[in-house]
């Protein structure tokens, strides 16, 4: 009998599947929707763990919880951006971010999570906002990231950004259970 694979502590979800064709309104509103979920849902996985669970990495080698919650603002604010330099010019080049350095960077470290929550769901609610309010047309604009060297529509990005929030949410579901913190 073949034993299973060991779970991939740092894609828990698996990889982002990004779509070659135009999204319909349906799929485009139900990613719209995991974002406007997404801090409610980071919030509810983070409440009630102690500044330890917090500063304990979510795999060997990963980023602490701490440090996943405050990436994730950081992350969708360079996504939000992205998407209204698409809106308002020509396939802009985007300018990607040391993410990791950036994790590194004291108020990644020692900032209390709330404040990231905090920004999480003020960004995410302007963001979406900004979504739900897209035409057809506009989602097909693009930018080309540097780092990947490929151009991204903006339905691509939506898709992308979806999953991102799923993913780092896995993260830190996924150490609470092993973990035992909650019961």
């Amino acid at each position: 009998m073949e034993t299973p694979a060991a779970p991939d502590l740092r894609f828990p979800i698996g990889y982002p599947v990004l779509p070659d064709e135009t999204l319909d309104r349906e799929a485009r509103t139900a990613y719209i929707a995991q974002i406007a979920l997404l801090p409610d849902q980071v919030r509810a996985a983070v409440t009630g763990l102690t500044p330890v669970q917090l500063d304990t990495p979510y795999r060997p080698g990963g980023w602490t919880v701490r440090q996943v919650i405050h990436h994730l603002p950081d992350s969708h604010m360079n996504s939000y951006v992205r998407f209204k330099l698409a809106l308002t010019e020509e396939v802009p080049t985007i300018s990607p971010y040391e993410e990791q350095l950036w994790a590194e960077l004291p108020d990644s470290q020692a900032t209390p999570v709330a404040v990231s929550l905090a920004l999480l769901e003020a960004l995410h609610i302007r963001w979406t906002f900004l979504l739900r309010n897209l035409t057809d047309s506009q989602w097909q604009r693009t930018f080309y990231h540097p780092g990947s060297k490929r151009t991204f529509t903006l339905d691509q990005a939506l898709v992308l950004y979806a999953w991102h929030g799923r993913h780092h949410l896995a993260h830190i579901g996924n150490l609470v259970y092993r973990e035992g913190w909650r019961r």
